[in-house]
């Protein structure tokens, strides 16, 4: 009896020293970074604050501990943000939910690096921001490495080979567009100019470089901006009439983000960017996002906002972003980790001054806690929330939409999987992966100027200069060319042939034709080519034939009155005789014969022996009559 006592009084106090070894903290504290009154940082803001008592109020997740985040308004300043990370990390945090700006994730990335706090991004979508160079920021948004793979797509789709890019000049812009090229690249198209807008360019300098963008041929725009830099381009390139029929937009996904968080769509706003294409990131119809989008009027309301606004795919990003890291840190509890910091030993060498260096310290559980947060798998509002080898959230996808009217229209999506297609690309992760060009689907696109004809995308440009084509001015054979002395008009079955090939061009080409010859007779074509020679002419259009001296100044196309072009072939000769007849029976064909000829004989000798003499009497015999049969 003593020693079950004395078990039982061990045993309990093993318990208590495994539960205080594993005992979870009553608070844990993290910090938040973004600009609360932008069209990204209103939505995080009150999806933060929903996920964050969601957590605290379901026991299955965190039991025991209560999440605490600490929100910091950047105010659109990098280095505010900058100072306010900073700030955070003297006051123990164990992990930093953004920030939103990729400027600021680039600068407070290396202090992460240092002090190993994770930083989880909603909205940093630079592509060089890679967890290779930054191992402790998490993007749990999309790349734009696959929102310009998704824009290559599309202009692939309907066959541009050029654009043009207007950015914001700095990392989010210049590192975005770099993205498109890469991608543009691989599928045989390039960006032909690239406008920078200098970060809060005034109405003036951004004119300037719309009537750059004018002036050149390609038009497809691909505008990469921020939303108040997005919008002033877009109103400025209405009144320079850059936004009528011709021209092709193709906004990335902060022009979604702002339409998406507008309740009732401004008309005047819209009038601007008719015919528009704009990206958004494609969330699934989950559980999690039915239940916030429900509730979404009530949590506005709630907190005090006096201007209603709709939640738009950051903020469903952002409400994700505070449940992968609740269930990092349960894990990490979990497995035993616990809450401790230390001092950094190169910040005490650095310390001296006013700067309290000292007071940030290292996370000693920061690359556990890492580890744990690269190891989430759950469904979130987004969808399926799992980090690929690369630190990529898995499946990404995005919507293809449409400004037409006073409305949006989803014309499509994108998947790195899939391509463009009109079935949501949940649905078709299942299926094999279907990348050519013959599969590739959108539905049809109201282009600017309410139009469904797809865009040439390129226009000549306004400083262009006409090609002169010169034509014979023939006495003789004037189907061929003829021109007409009095109105200059010039007709022909070889001019006929020459507009029709112009307009097949993806491009329009403005030339005129200038007659060669006073008419009465026909002109020395030897001297109308080297008019090409002297740049009298830029090409030539008639019945001129191709001869030896005349291919060795000029190239010629190919002949489309008789093309003289014939197909050389070996001739065997072949002997005949009286068994030619013989010759397509092959020995496969001599056996079946012969096989018939057994089986016919067979089933005829079957038939007939047991009621015909001829067919008894010796089996030699009989196999005679058989094959006399």
């Amino acid at each position: 009896m003593k020693f079950i006592l004395h078990f039982w009084v061990l045993f309990c106090c093993l318990y208590a020293l495994s539960k205080n070894i594993y005992a979870r903290p009553d608070t844990v504290s993290v910090g938040a970074l973004f600009t609360f009154n932008s069209t990204i940082g209103r939505a995080a803001k009150i999806a933060i604050s929903a996920a964050v008592n969601e957590i605290n109020n379901d026991s299955s997740i965190l039991p025991g501990t209560n999440l605490v985040v600490e929100m910091q308004d950047s105010n659109c300043s990098g280095f505010v943000g900058i100072v306010q990370a900073l700030q955070f990390m003297e006051k123990d945090t164990v992990a930093i939910i953004g920030p939103q700006s990729s400027v600021i994730a680039h600068v407070i990335s290396h202090v992460a690096n240092e002090l190993q706090v994770p930083m989880l991004s909603f909205g940093a979508t630079d592509p060089t921001l890679t967890s290779l160079q930054f191992p402790f920021l998490v993007r749990t948004t999309r790349s734009d490495h696959f929102q310009m793979a998704a824009v290559a797509d599309l202009v692939d789709y309907y066959e541009w080979k050029q654009v043009t890019a207007i950015y914001i000049d700095d990392d989010y812009g210049r590192n975005g567009i770099a993205s498109l090229g890469d991608e543009l690249v691989k599928r045989r198209g390039k960006i032909s100019y690239k406008a920078a807008v200098r970060p809060g360019a005034k109405k003036s300098e951004m004119a300037s470089v719309l009537v750059r963008v004018a002036l050149m041929e390609s038009r497809v725009v691909i505008l990469h901006a921020n939303p108040d830099s997005g919008l002033a381009l877009l109103s400025l390139a209405r009144n320079l009439g850059m936004t009528s029929s011709g021209y092709v937009w193709i906004a990335t996904d902060w022009l979604s983000s702002i339409l998406d968080s507008s309740p009732r769509l401004d008309i005047g706003l819209l009038s601007t960017m008719q015919g528009f294409l704009t990206l958004r990131q494609h969330t699934e119809n989950t559980r999690r996002k039915s239940m916030l989008a429900s509730k979404w009027s009530a949590l506005v309301k709630k907190d005090s906002v006096d201007d209603l606004f709709l939640i738009n795919s950051y903020g469903f990003y952002a409400y994700d972003t505070v449940w992968i890291l609740a269930y990092a840190l349960d894990a990490y509890f979990s497995r035993g980790g616990n809450i401790s910091f230390s001092n950094d030993t190169k910040l005490h060498e650095v310390g001296a001054g006013g700067l309290q260096l000292k007071a940030m310290t290292v996370f000693d559980g920061g690359r556990l806690l890492l580890e744990r947060i690269q190891q989430v798998n759950f469904t979130g509002a987004t969808g399926p929330v799992k980090f690929d080898t690369d630190g990529n959230l898995i499946r990404p996808a995005y919507d293809i939409v449409n400004i037409v009217g006073s409305g949006l229209r989803t014309v499509g999506h994108w998947s790195n999987y899939s391509g463009l297609s009109t079935s949501l690309p949940e649905t078709l992760y299942m299926k094999p992966a279907k990348r050519i060009r013959g599969d590739q689907k959108l539905h049809t696109v109201i282009w600017p100027g309410e139009t469904t004809v797809r865009p040439r995308g390129w226009v000549f440009p306004n400083n262009g200069i006409e090609l002169k084509i010169g034509v014979p001015n023939r006495a003789s054979y004037r189907q061929f060319v003829s021109v007409d002395n009095n109105s200059g008009t010039v007709r022909g079955f070889c001019i006929d042939v020459f507009v029709a090939a112009a307009n097949l061009l993806q491009y329009p080409v403005p030339f005129k034709f200038v007659p060669f010859g006073d008419g009465s007779q026909n002109p020395s074509y030897p001297d109308l080519i080297n008019n090409i020679l002297t740049n009298e002419f830029d090409a030539v259009v008639g019945d001129i034939a191709i001869v030896t001296n005349r291919t060795r100044v000029v190239d010629f196309t190919q002949p489309y009155v008789e093309s003289g072009l014939v197909v050389l072939t070996s001739v065997k000769k072949q002997s005949s005789s009286g068994w030619a007849f013989l010759q397509p029976f092959t020995i496969k064909m001599w056996c079946v014969t012969g096989l018939f000829f057994l089986v016919i004989g067979t089933v005829v000798w079957l038939l007939e022996h047991r009621i015909n003499d001829d067919f008894r009497g010796p089996p030699v015999k009989q196999v005679i009559t058989v094959f006399w049969l």
